[in-house]
């Protein structure tokens, strides 16, 4: 039989052949705690019992289980011989009956890289924490399952724990005669079910509602975290987002919160953002902030509460039938995220940070060669893994929010309403959500779908500006153009904003026309006869999907005085825009750091500062001309530093340039203000230093070569905690040396020994762009091992190594023909391989043409 992947064929007839009455599972955890130094895999016990029926009897069919072993297998009252039915990732099932009763009695065991039940064992305390996380096909390193979306069932969960613990699941539970017991749930997906158990600190709180009928409906809240993160645990803040998300949600949705109580749990080692388990949503501990951050993070953790809430109806109520349609809860979830943001948060800016940072995510993906429709063609469970990608999540909730404007909020809302009564606790394809739209908005559902959600690649949008004699516009038109590769020409609902420079030289926008753009050349023709313009912005108020471009007076304009315009989203559309030219080679690297250094300054919304950080950064990394790099890394760290002195003393302002001044700091003179600022005998007013920011600082010294294993080995005394032990190793695999980067190679490559959280901070202090040279002998080593590493670990870890080791640093054709080589040598190699190393290929290529951009500008 197979291995551990499944295909969607596989699935199909499986769901045609089967249906799930109900699952019973007895896990017994007790062994989490006790020796460390055990041979072989950890494991527990699991014990399963199956009530499924089978439409053809006599049929045969397969469960799903990963583990080490198996101790007893029984269908229909006869034992079965473990060694002859099981696999390793499958169980054979011979001779159905129409209805069938499977139990299967395994060890499985603990995971250390957050796929399958998580071990961690906190370095602060001793204390052992555990938690599931399965999406897409997960479960079945916990129980024997039958590990597809659409094989809904009721779920009874019974934990053993050792005694001083405490368990939680999706229903409520409680504990008897040393058993936590728990509520059997609604029917769901496998992938949704859920366990954490541990000595977590747990904070409980209740959120009640009065319904349309005159009934109550009351939600027992909770929040948890490691005890070592208590301190730090701001529930208060988490409760206030949940309970404004479920009177939002329940305002528009029309259908109560479905499944009883609503536990958050924030845990260690966590490979996602968040997980939607109905009952129990599982988030990165990330989001308890030891030290001071920005508004931007608070925002993006509300975000976040919200986008998982919202999966509690699209999701997890109405569940898709495969990987094909995951956008039917990803997309929405991530429109309904940012819509719940701002309508019931006092986060009301959320829509900038939507038009900035997710839309970005979006369009880098739809550029790469992986690039794929929103309804994506999902062959397997590999394919699936890869497919939580910015088209999925950002890309697909740009097309809803257009589509909302499309068809109406009103019909739009009612669609969903129907939605959710007519397949709750069912699973749905694409036309069933485009039947109900089309019923609420009367429009025709087809035509749209086919030019949004089934074909790929982003579409530019130029302005073109005729001016008569007396000056005022003769005709403005918007260009519409497409990639080679995806050349499809969209319909387009957007906003043109006409801009002139008032009497202070700030663009303000004196005229705005909404429009349809559909075709290579659309007029507007209400903006004729309009003074002309300084500034024409296509796309103004965010309403479509698409990269903005600028003619020449616009992008002059800009040059000139971006940091003048005072509309927040007008101002965070054109930073976006000028990016994507940035990337798309063009406007040459160097001018783009240029805008960021004259601007950047004055920007009041932190989250887009914050991204301007990390975009300049990019410029640099990747995207200016070797020759001019080491200028503009002096010049990014001269303004930062400017900035960080004039920022208001404690703001949050003056914590984004600190961050950024680390991370573009080279010099000796800013070596030496940053360890000065570590250990005292240098200050800025106002800047607070605590355990975060002094690792922040540690790293730019220890990648420079002045922070040594000694002083990391000290930092870590000081912290000695989880989230510090993840900070020094990345610091030390950081440091300069050919020997500490064989180490962390080998950690890498040709050992397993490391967590998750440490491989991806090992990968992230390998590779410093200042150690160009050193990381140089690597190139060759990469395309040497992937195969084998792809065939040997985990799908989470071996996606962690090939992404965070490919060259990307090595701008060089040389490189390009490495990969090149490689993948005409490996046409056979794995898909969902084949596909991220032609991702990082086109990232490098990317570069190289951004850098000749670059470079021709310097003349």
């Amino acid at each position: 039989m197979p291995g551990e992947n499944l295909s969607r064929d596989e699935a199909r007839e499986r769901a045609a052949l089967l249906s799930v009455d109900g699952y019973d599972v007895r896990l017994d955890v007790r062994s989490a705690v006790g020796d460390e130094t055990v041979d072989g895999p950890r494991t527990f016990r699991s014990v399963t019992t199956i009530r499924f029926r089978c439409g053809e009897p006599g049929a045969s069919s397969f469960a799903d289980l990963i583990a080490p072993s198996v101790t007893a297998v029984s269908l229909n009252g006869k034992d079965l011989d473990p060694g002859e039915v099981f696999d390793g990732s499958r169980i054979l099932l011979e001779d159905l009956a129409a209805e069938n009763e499977l139990v299967v009695d395994a060890q499985c065991a603990y995971s250390r890289t957050g796929e399958g039940l998580h071990r961690f064992v906190d370095p602060e305390d001793g204390e052992v924490y555990l938690y599931t996380q399965y999406e897409p096909a997960d479960s079945r390193r916990v129980f024997a399952n039958f590990e597809q979306p659409d094989l809904k069932a009721p779920f009874r969960f019974e934990v053993r724990a050792p005694e001083e613990w405490t368990v939680w699941s999706n229903g409520l539970g409680e504990l008897t005669d040393g058993i936590w017991r728990f509520a059997q749930t609604r029917p769901i997906s496998t992938y949704i079910t859920c366990v954490v158990a541990g000595p977590y600190h747990y904070v409980t709180d209740a959120y009640s509602r009065v319904l349309d009928d005159g009934t109550t409906l009351d939600i027992p809240l909770g929040a948890m975290c490691r005890k070592g993160l208590a301190p730090y645990f701001d529930a208060d803040d988490v409760f206030l987002v949940t309970k404004q998300g479920l009177d939002f949600f329940h305002d528009h949705f029309d259908y109560p919160y479905p499944f009883g109580k609503y536990d958050q749990a924030f845990v260690p080692e966590y490979n996602l953002g968040a997980m939607e388990n109905p009952g129990l949503v599982t988030f990165r501990e990330e989001f308890i902030f030891r030290g001071k951050v920005t508004q931007t993070s608070y925002e993006g953790r509300a975000n976040v509460i919200l986008h998982e809430m919202a999966h509690m109806w699209f999701g997890d109520l109405v569940t898709m039938e495969w990987w094909d349609d995951l956008w039917l809860k990803e997309s929405f979830a991530d429109f309904m995220g940012a819509f719940a943001l701002v309508g019931a948060t006092r986060f009301t800016d959320g829509w900038i940070t939507f038009a900035n940072r997710r839309k970005a995510w979006a369009y880098r993906a739809d550029q790469l060669p992986s690039t794929h429709p929103v309804t994506a063609d999902i062959r397997d469970l590999q394919d699936a893994k890869l497919n939580f990608d910015g088209i999925t999540y950002a890309k697909g909730a740009s097309v809803l929010k257009q589509l909302v404007a499309y068809v109406g909020q009103d019909a739009f809302l009612e669609g969903a309403r129907r939605y959710f009564k007519r397949h709750a606790y069912g699973n749905t394809r694409l036309g069933d959500l485009l039947s109900v739209l089309a019923e609420t908005s009367g429009r025709d559902m087809g035509a749209w779908s086919r030019a949004w959600l089934q074909t790929a690649g982003v579409n530019s949008l130029t302005p073109q500006v005729l001016l008569a004699p007396d000056g005022r516009v003769d005709e403005l038109a918007v260009l519409q153009e497409a990639a080679e590769s995806h050349p499809e020409l969209r319909p387009h609902r957007v906003a043109v904003g006409l801009y002139r420079r008032s009497a202070s030289g700030a663009p303000e926008r004196y005229a705005r026309a909404e429009v349809d753009v559909d075709g290579p050349r659309t007029v507007v023709t209400e903006l004729a006869g309009s003074e002309a313009p300084d500034l024409i912005l296509v796309n103004d108020d965010d309403l479509t999907y698409c990269k903005i471009r600028f003619d020449e007076t616009s992008l002059e304009t800009l040059k000139g005085h971006l940091g003048d315009i005072t509309d927040p989203l007008a101002r965070a559309l054109c930073w976006s825009a000028l990016w994507n030219m940035t990337r798309d080679a063009l406007l040459p690297a160097r001018d783009f750091v240029e805008l960021v250094l004259r601007f950047a300054g004055r920007e009041s919304g932190i989250g887009v500062l914050q991204m301007l950080h990390a975009w300049a950064n990019s410029a640099l990394v990747n995207y200016v001309a070797p020759a001019w790099r080491e200028t503009g890394g002096r010049l990014l760290a001269e303004g930062a530093l400017r900035e960080l002195r004039s920022a208001e003393a404690g703001s949050q302002h003056q914590l984004a340039w600190a961050r950024f001044f680390a991370t573009v700091a080279s010099g000796a003179d800013d070596m030496e203000l940053l360890r000065g600022l570590l250990d005292g005998t240098a200050g800025i007013d106002g800047l607070e230093m605590d355990q975060e920011l002094r690792w922040a600082f540690l790293q730019p010294l220890a990648t420079h070569g002045v922070a040594d294993e000694r002083v990391l080995a000290a930092e870590l005394v000081r912290d000695n905690t989880a989230s510090g032990k993840r900070h020094q190793v990345r610091c030390l695999a950081a440091r300069p040396s050919a020997a500490v980067k064989a180490q962390a190679w080998a950690q890498l490559v040709e050992s397993d020994a490391l967590s998750n959280a440490l491989v991806e901070a090992t990968l992230a202090g390998f590779a410093q762009p200042s150690q160009r040279e050193l990381l140089a002998p690597y190139a060759e080593k990469y395309f040497a091992a992937i195969e084998r590493v792809w065939s040997e670990r985990s799908i989470q870890i071996a996606m962690h190594v090939v992404e965070g080791l490919f060259p990307s640093l090595q701008h060089s054709r040389q490189t390009l023909d490495a990969t090149d080589a490689w993948l005409a040598a490996h046409e056979d190699a794995a898909p969902a391989l084949r596909r991220l190393v032609l991702e990082a290929r086109d990232d490098l290529a990317r570069g190289l043409r951004g850098q000749a951009c670059d470079a021709g500008a310097a003349g």
